[in-house]
């Protein structure tokens, strides 16, 4: 099946787009993403995603080069174009190119718009029933982590860490032993019924998922609490998740090769994903 892409204006196909070497989000990661899940063809959580990418553009002093309605129309374009039910739209904002490599950028510069989209899968069903394995690691990344840049060689090393020591994924700590997020989602535990995430910050990004769980706590009366956390309280705790765009509420059995809680998915990680599935079914009719 040939996918289409939407690059600076037009419709191509993802072999035909084609970005320029001198772009200056290849030669110094300067630019802005998102990641926004779609079902039954219809966008998640839209409103949110385009505030937070304002935030991030306004951060680095990028002008949004699209409306809202604009990014609406093509992201809704692509998403008819393809013949996925369930998607997850990758859009990317670089300041745009400069022909001669200067870390000072030109002014005027024109931002290179890019979007493409692929198949969103369910989570298999071993990882519903086991969970997964995660370490605790060292946060070696920058200090502004509540913009969503493309800046990710970071992750990538840790979530390379992770893997080598038999891992799925890692949590990132502070020098000082504080909670802060996954390599790509946020973190939440359980302890004695009662919720707990680290609250936002500027080396944590302010999680979508994270936002839509927070809301589906308040609207059933779910203590949830936004507090620092420690890998102390981590080792305590009865549950621990990582939410994301593309994961949606993954329940943590094992943390640095010990078992959290029970050492299955707990009771209240069921009714909180049971919750967001319905969330999303509400939003897909």
């Amino acid at each position: 099946m040939q996918q289409t892409a939407y690059l600076n204006g037009q419709y191509l196909s993802i072999e035909e787009a084609v970005i320029s070497t001198q772009d200056r989000g290849f030669l110094f990661g300067d630019g802005v993403y998102e990641v926004i899940p779609v079902f039954n063809k219809k966008l998640f959580e839209f409103n949110a995603h385009f505030t937070r990418l304002q935030n991030s553009l306004q951060a680095i002093s990028v002008v949004n080069p699209l409306s809202k309605d604009e990014w609406q129309d093509i992201l809704q374009n692509l998403i008819d174009q393809h013949p996925w039910d369930n998607q997850f739209l990758y859009l990317q904002v670089t300041r745009g190119v400069q022909m001669v490599r200067n870390h000072m950028p030109d002014e005027c510069l024109v931002p290179t718009i890019y979007v493409y989209t692929n198949p969103l899968h369910s989570l298999d069903e071993n990882t519903i029933t086991n969970g997964i394995k995660v370490i605790t690691l060292e946060d070696i990344r920058w200090l502004r982590c509540d913009i969503k840049a493309i800046t990710l060689l970071p992750n990538v090393m840790l979530k390379l860490a992770a893997k080598q020591q038999g891992a799925d994924d890692a949590i990132l700590l502070s020098q000082d032993n504080k909670v802060l997020e996954g390599t790509a989602s946020n973190v939440f535990m359980v302890k004695d019924n009662v919720i707990f995430t680290p609250p936002t910050s500027n080396n944590i990004l302010p999680g979508i998922t994270r936002l839509v769980v927070e809301r589906i706590a308040q609207n059933n009366n779910i203590e949830l609490k936004e507090i620092a956390l420690n890998l102390a309280d981590l080792e305590q705790a009865d549950e621990i998740w990582l939410t994301s765009s593309t994961k949606n509420v993954l329940a943590v059995c094992q943390l640095n090769r010990k078992q959290v809680g029970t050492g299955n998915p707990g009771k209240l990680w069921q009714k909180i994903n049971a919750l967001f599935i319905e969330t999303i079914k509400e939003i897909a009719l």
